[in-house]
């Protein structure tokens, strides 16, 4: 049974609740700054999703149509330059603290909501995402907030929380499609739990789960109607092919977890873990177990048949978060809590700065292993477009990847020319292939840029395609010399 706690008195809540504002306060203000103060692009994730916020839809070629909402609303009340793009992220990710505050102190008490709430804020994994605007940003909060749900219908068995669950997860849904593992969590507790078996007797489970999927109706209708894109993007994604075992790929995806919950928060899960199955002493701790756990063991085994990016795994570590906390706290590891805080600290502070010294700091390392690389020389790919654009009196432009579509988008959002995508097949290969495909109908001459030698099929369609330039950036994903090509005629007009 999940521990009944005494209602604290409001002057210990108050004495958690002021610092916990100044200090997510402070977290939040460092990272505005480092936003405000940077000197990054765009990476063309980012600029892909700026671009779906100009066109607002129930559903995208990869993605939920949730992170492009949220960037329209940044942008409509602060502009659509970078900062203002990515500014949700520290923001909603702070709100995402509070709510793990208030589920740490509805299993535990205030203390432990408050250090949870910290320890969470400057998880290395966080403070890294908080300089970018991803489909991770909205999908914690809301899984967050559906994980507090959870808690309290748990405890207090109110249809009101089956509710609430059922918005939350329904937002979830509209986020990222990890939400389905939610469900994987409620069962994996529901296993261990009676108290979780009896939450969703008398319609409270059904009626959450109606609530999640008639929220999520609208992006099912937008995938229908374009032959269920997301869907298909997502099981491709998965990448199970022979030989079904790549040990290299598990372990760079552990290592990378190790630097996303922290090296020292790691083992104190690992070990918590352990112990508790040994011998489970607390069913608070089989709870924040269910809804951590299964995520990482599901993505582990993904790891070792396919690939799984680091970031998917972050919906695992609200949970984790407060089991570590509570245990550091329960057995005294003071000294084991400072270090590990001061260097999550530490890491947010050069993480926050990072931004700002985005060109100095690309100079180092090889360009494949330094991130930042992905975030620079994409202004100067539009400028140099915009040049020769004008100068050969072209009447739009022509790209042929994802990356290049997303970035000229973004940077040339002033500019008055038209932009389409290239052929490379008959069926597209990313959002702007479905929306911005080249036609006949598209006006010539055409400014073709590619960051790849030109494909034969752009060569083959049409009848004149004379380079005109070509730029080295070595900072473009990386390394990469972009070439400008005049289009004229098509192929077939000249027969």
């Amino acid at each position: 049974m999940i521990k009944r706690r005494s209602p604290p008195s409001p002057a210990i809540e108050r004495s958690y609740l002021l610092p916990l504002f100044l200090c997510l306060g402070a977290l939040l203000a460092m990272r505005i700054a480092g936003l405000m103060a940077g000197r990054m692009d765009l990476v063309y994730d980012e600029a892909q999703y700026w671009t779906w916020s100009r066109e607002l839809a129930f559903g995208y070629y990869s993605k939920p149509p949730m992170v492009a909402w949220v960037i329209r609303v940044a942008t409509e009340l602060c502009g659509d330059g970078e900062a203002c793009v990515r500014s949700a992220s520290p923001v909603l990710y702070t709100i995402t603290s509070l709510i793990l505050y208030a589920t740490a102190k509805e299993l535990f008490d205030a203390r432990v909501g408050f250090w949870s709430a910290i320890v969470f804020a400057t998880l290395p994994g966080l403070s890294y995402s908080s300089n970018l605007i991803t489909t991770d940003v909205p999908l914690l909060l809301f899984w967050t907030a559906a994980f507090y749900f959870w808690v309290m219908l748990v405890k207090r068995k109110e249809m009101r929380f089956a509710v609430l669950l059922g918005v939350a997860a329904g937002l979830g849904l509209l986020s990222k499609q990890a939400t389905i593992y939610f469900l994987l969590c409620v069962g994996c507790h529901a296993l261990v739990s009676q108290e979780a078996r009896d939450a969703m007797k008398q319609g409270r489970g059904p009626v959450a789960l109606a609530i999640a999927l008639v929220m999520t109706t609208p992006m099912l209708i937008w995938n229908a109607a374009n032959d269920f894109i997301t869907f298909r993007h997502t099981a491709a994604n998965v990448g199970w092919k022979f030989p079904f075992v790549h040990p290299l790929a598990m372990l760079d995806y552990i290592v990378v977890q190790f630097g996303v919950f922290g090296p020292i928060l790691m083992v104190v899960l690992l070990r918590t873990t352990g112990r508790e199955f040994a011998h489970r002493s607390d069913q608070r701790k089989a709870l924040l177990l269910a809804f951590s756990l299964p995520v990482l063991a599901l993505l582990l085994v993904q790891s070792l048949l396919s690939r799984a990016h680091g970031n998917w795994s972050g919906v695992a570590y609200p949970a984790a978060t407060i089991l570590v906390t509570s245990v550091m706290i329960e057995l005294g590891r003071r000294r084991l809590f400072q270090i590990s805080l001061g260097l999550h600290l530490a890491v947010a502070g050069v993480l926050a700065a990072a931004p700002a010294f985005a060109p100095r700091l690309a100079e180092f390392g090889q360009p494949r292993s330094n991130p930042l690389v992905r975030a620079l020389g994409w202004r100067e790919l539009a400028t140099a477009t915009e040049e020769l654009a004008e100068t050969y009196g072209a009447k739009g432009i022509l790209t042929d990847d994802r990356e290049g579509t997303a970035e000229l988008l973004y940077y040339l959002r002033n500019v008055p020319l038209p932009l389409s995508v290239g052929p490379r097949g008959p069926k597209p290969h990313n959002h702007f292939e479905m929306t911005r495909a080249y036609t006949p109908s598209t006006p010539l001459p055409l400014l073709y840029v590619t960051l790849h030698r030109a494909p034969r099929a752009i060569r083959e369609h049409f009848g004149t395609a004379t380079l005109v330039g070509e730029q080295h950036f070595p900072t473009v994903a990386p390394g990469r010399t972009a070439r400008f090509y005049i289009l004229t005629q098509p192929q077939r007009e000249r027969q």
